[in-house]
């Protein structure tokens, strides 16, 4: 991926991982495109970074989601990169089938359903990138939030398996893998101590990221206790301690 004059949209770009990593590449001299649910949290983040876009959507929705890429190429004919962070964590106790679903179409299905729109006009451009998000959590399962632990595990094998598939094409997929950060993703993380500090998550992923040629998967250092336990022979100890409160 090239490090600057991408044309590149971030969805879930109105806060958190997707606002900072919008600020970064904004800096870099990208054109980014950010997007989100809440028009006003998008405009916050425009509003500092002048050339900046935004545009709402619903990840749920499959028909917004139609709607939202056709003018999103119509607007930005250079796109050629998509960073897809937006998410939804929310804890379960055993199965809460409305957050089951919602869970599910937000972070599984609004990915796919985004990327099967915009995919032919990536394969298009002489280079592309896709980024996922997954987690910590797609190698090591959090008891607490069984769906959204199930969905950052399948957007890892999507990844895989779409990398695999893009090989020959000009379209790379990356997969970013963040630890617990401090974000507003759940109730008290942007306070838990135990929470990676977003700054230095952004940073360390940027420098991951500017890495020539780009890591097929970004994990940043503090990752790998759960990205890295089942090949250290270490996942039910890990799997032990992520739970053991629960």
């Amino acid at each position: 991926m090239k490090n600057s004059g991408n044309t590149i949209l971030i969805t879930g770009g109105g806060s958190g991982i997707g606002a900072a990593l919008a600020h970064e590449f904004h800096g870099a001299g990208n054109q980014v495109i950010i997007a989100g649910r809440r028009q006003a949290a998008l405009d916050e983040v425009v509003a500092a970074h002048p050339g900046m876009a935004s545009m709402v959507i619903d990840m749920e929705d499959p028909a917004a989601i139609a709607a939202f890429a056709a003018k999103l190429v119509a607007d930005f004919p250079a796109l050629d990169a998509v960073l897809l962070n937006a998410g939804i964590m929310v804890a379960e106790e055993q199965i809460d089938l409305a957050i089951a679903e919602a869970t599910i179409a937000t972070n599984l299905l609004g990915p796919i359903r985004l990327t099967h729109k915009l995919l032919p006009h990536l394969l298009a451009q002489p280079s592309a990138t896709i980024l996922t998000v997954s987690s910590g959590l797609a190698f090591v399962p959090l008891a607490a939030t069984p769906t959204y632990s199930a969905t950052k595990a399948a957007i890892h094998g999507w990844s895989l398996a779409m990398r695999e598939q893009l090989k020959h094409t000009s379209v790379d997929v990356v997969e970013i893998v963040p630890p617990g950060v401090q974000t507003d993703l759940m109730p008290g993380h942007a306070e838990n101590p135990q929470m990676m500090p977003l700054a230095d998550f952004i940073s360390e992923t940027m420098g991951l990221l500017r890495q020539e040629p780009t890591p097929a998967e970004i994990h940043v250092e503090r990752v790998k206790f759960l990205s890295e336990a089942t090949k250290r022979g270490e996942f039910d100890q890990v799997f032990g301690m992520l739970n053991g409160a629960h």
